[in-house]
């Protein structure tokens, strides 16, 4: 007895099981966690190589176009997007996620040559179309990665794991960025884009690998369901998110991130403009400022976002963004310096990836399983730009009309004070079976 004692006591002991408790994991959940973490870690690694030349570029076309870029992406994401329904109809979950990342892939082996023998003139319009690709790509592939954890995990994993997951994320965010910085100089923009073509093959491979352990946490008949296509109509995703109102508020939700984060955008993009000359400095700047956030935010992400969640709830945690920003538009409003405007910047973001994207995430785990897929990817992707075009040509209207960093903080207030709101009732609703009409 005592010998079985002292080993179960070693068991608990262990590295991997101290592990476990430190992050909240139970029994079971290890596998398809690592698998999980390694898949969205390969996925952000690939976007913080891009997102570095995607800033640049735009920024080297003239940040007065950047509107216009946009508007560019947000058709481009009402063109994609029922594409993408027609492969969730068609395809297993495995299927889809596969042909989307491999179609990245070869659009990049095609930006890649288009960069090598194109004249100084025609660069510019390369760069403008590879400022709007980055913008679609980052946004459809860690949708589909999101859909396709909230399917395997359910409402009370998701809040005790998604902070994990989105620590994997930040993970990625800092090594890409610290990547970025270092080999710019010596492989340059091409050198990083075939980088993130591995960078996302590797994310096929993760994703096989937790399709493998995800049957664990489900019933026989949704085992046999979950590798089954979806079916459904292309536009079901738009139909549903307008006839629920509660798919309705998260579409909201995200309409106002995305134009308060557009605003910010804008004037980092003006600050960068001004303040440094050439390409691989703009590019080191960005760069360092995503290592930062990426750093901040890790902490918490690791040790304190599922536990906040599960004690404070997903209404607290949900509003804890939209707080930060009325109290940060507000003090850029009266102080309108560039040291706020960082402080400002880095604490939107931390909260963002530490609190409230692992908070709307769970969100999710409520839904029907084809929301989960053509819901969530419309909001992900056509409402999310569509919050970046209002705020784009908004921006550039204020600014025509002489306003100011200040003023259009000021105009942000408002907008901040209704998301605040939103977020709340939001995080009050029960999302479990969405009523007959709302189908």
């Amino acid at each position: 007895m005592r010998m079985g004692n002292m080993e179960t006591q070693a068991q608990a002991s262990s590295p991997g099981n101290m592990l476990m408790r430190l992050f909240n994991v139970h029994q079971g959940e290890g596998r398809a966690l690592v698998w999980a973490g390694l898949y969205i870690f390969s996925l952000f690694l690939a976007y913080y190589v891009l997102r570095p030349v995607r800033d640049e570029l735009g920024v080297a076309g003239g940040v007065r176009h950047l509107p216009w870029l946009f508007t560019g992406t947000l058709l481009a994401m009402l063109a994609i997007n029922p594409l993408f329904a027609a492969a969730v109809r068609r395809w297993s979950r495995e299927r889809f996620i596969a042909v989307t990342y491999r179609f990245f892939m070869f659009n990049l082996l095609i930006f890649m040559a288009l960069m090598h023998f194109s004249s100084a003139s025609q660069l510019i319009w390369v760069g403008r179309a590879f400022f709007i690709w980055v913008s679609v790509f980052n946004l459809f592939v860690v949708s589909v990665f999101w859909s396709f954890v909230v399917d395997i995990f359910g409402q009370e994993q998701g809040k005790r794991l998604f902070g994990v997951l989105a620590a994997g994320a930040t993970l990625g965010g800092i090594v890409g960025s610290v990547l970025t910085v270092s080999l710019v100089e010596f492989i340059g923009q091409q050198g990083l884009l075939l980088i993130a073509v591995v960078l996302l093959e590797v994310a096929v491979m993760t994703s096989r690998g937790l399709a493998r352990h995800s049957d664990a946490f489900h019933t026989p008949l949704q085992r046999e369901d979950n590798h089954k296509a979806l079916g459904g109509g292309i536009f079901s995703g738009m139909t549903h998110t307008f006839r629920s109102p509660r798919l309705l508020g998260i579409a909201v939700f995200m309409l106002l991130y995305s134009m308060t984060s557009t605003f910010l955008y804008f004037q980092q993009a003006a600050i960068a403009e001004s303040a440094f000359a050439d390409s691989a400095s703009r590019i080191a700047f960005f760069a360092s400022i995503d290592f930062w956030v990426n750093s901040l935010t890790l902490a918490l992400q690791l040790f304190l976002t599922g536990r906040l969640i599960s004690w404070f709830g997903v209404a607290a945690t949900l509003c804890s963004l939209p707080f930060i920003s009325l109290a940060g538009f507000a003090g850029l409003a009266a102080w309108p310096t560039v040291t706020v405007f960082v402080v400002i910047q880095v604490a939107r973001r931390v909260s963002n990836f530490g609190l409230a994207r692992p908070a709307r995430e769970v969100l999710f785990t409520w839904v029907v399983r084809e929301d989960r897929y053509k819901a969530k990817n419309f909001i992900d992707t056509v409402v999310y730009r569509t919050g970046d075009q209002v705020a784009g040509w908004s921006y550039a209207g204020l600014a025509a009309l002489g306003l100011s960093m200040t003023g259009v903080s000021l105009v942000a207030v408002p907008l901040s004070a209704l998301w605040l709101l939103l977020s709340f009732w939001l995080g009050r609703q029960k999302f479990s079976q969405p009523s007959a009409k709302e189908i």
